[in-house]
């Protein structure tokens, strides 16, 4: 990747989790880039496919921190861990990721229904929670017949919902849910759930 073309996902990534697809304006991603329009559109073509790039990075990203963890050789139970809190984490230290979803969503996602490269960076987790679970089986730890895909869901869903409502929920609960006791307590809810859904 060159640096040009660094610079502009990297300014873009911010416009569309800042404004999302609609508010987001080439203008502004071409100037924080230090590159003019015109270097955009020829690396990327259009706006649309500008957000999709982004998107793959950022799924990118994620999948290859994942993939980092070596999940394949840890205990069953202690990589389910693993793999809970790294996810309750990331969406905490990576805001925009969440703001990127939930502008793919509003377009009920569409800029992904194409693309090839997040189809392919989605398969080797759902492999990776495969086998967590199945040895997990074998060793008299994991109940039958967990769904993988089923899981993952659950285990980002978790998340991604305290985290996406954290303002609305503060006030209903008249709780701080940001804050540090908070969070903990619920990554430690997080982990204890899926821990318990799954043993036998």
């Amino acid at each position: 990747m060159t640096a040009t073309r660094a610079r502009i996902l990297s300014a873009a990534t911010s416009e569309f989790a800042r404004h999302g697809f609609g508010g987001a304006r080439v203008d502004r991603i071409a100037a924080k880039a230090g590159a003019n329009k015109r270097m955009l559109y020829y690396y990327f073509g259009s706006k649309d496919a500008l957000f999709l790039a982004v998107l793959e990075e950022a799924y990118a990203h994620i999948r290859s921190a994942e993939h980092d963890l070596d999940l394949e050789h840890a205990d069953p139970r202690a990589a389910l861990k693993r793999l809970v809190e790294f996810t309750w984490n990331y969406y905490l230290e990576h805001p925009e990721f969440m703001a990127l979803l939930a502008t793919e969503n509003l377009h009920k996602g569409s800029p992904v229904h194409g693309s090839r490269r997040v189809r392919k960076l989605h398969s080797p987790l759902v492999d990776t929670l495969r086998a967590i679970l199945r040895r997990g089986e074998r060793q008299g730890l994991f109940r039958r017949g967990v769904d993988p895909v089923q899981l993952y869901i659950s285990i980002a869903g978790e998340g991604y919902f305290y985290l996406s409502n954290r303002h609305t929920l503060s006030r209903i609960f008249g709780r701080d849910l940001m804050a540090p006791r908070e969070l903990s307590g619920r990554a430690r809810h997080i982990t204890d759930l899926v821990l318990n859904a799954v043993r036998s």
